[in-house]
């Protein structure tokens, strides 16, 4: 019993085991750090252009649904490319449209980019992301 109470006292001592490096799922992301702060847009051929800012734990910035838009990330770990497309048809109309998201996500550097044949397919990819 006193071996038993000294190698408890030992581990005790010694204190909370130290925390693995995050995880960087992809280039830059997928950390659990602290929260996040993103800046999501995105500029189309046509010259129009658009930009939010995203901040997740907690969730606020100027994203209309911010707690919607940390959730999606938050499933795929940060990945913007790994969001499952809805099952939507957009038009067949090129108007060209390229979506982008830097910033901070839990501790990691994330910057992504992605051109889109048009908003119709950007909003099916990337879901509440880019509702805006």
């Amino acid at each position: 019993m006193i071996g038993f109470l000294a190698a408890v006292t030992a581990v005790l001592a010694a204190g909370p085991a130290p925390a693995t490096a995050p995880d960087p799922g992809y280039a830059g992301g997928g950390g659990r750090g602290p929260g996040a702060r993103l800046t999501l847009s995105y500029m189309a051929d046509a010259g129009f252009a658009a930009a939010v800012k995203l901040e997740c734990d907690p969730p606020g910035g100027g994203h209309p649904q911010p707690a919607e838009a940390c959730a999606e990330l938050a499933l795929v770990a940060g990945d913007p490319g790994k969001i499952e497309p809805a099952r939507t048809a957009c038009f067949l109309i090129y108007a060209p449209i390229t979506a982008e998201i830097k910033g901070d996500w839990h501790g990691m550097p994330l910057t992504w980019h992605h051109k889109y044949g048009n908003s119709c397919e950007m909003h099916r990819a990337l879901g509440v992301l880019f509702d805006f």
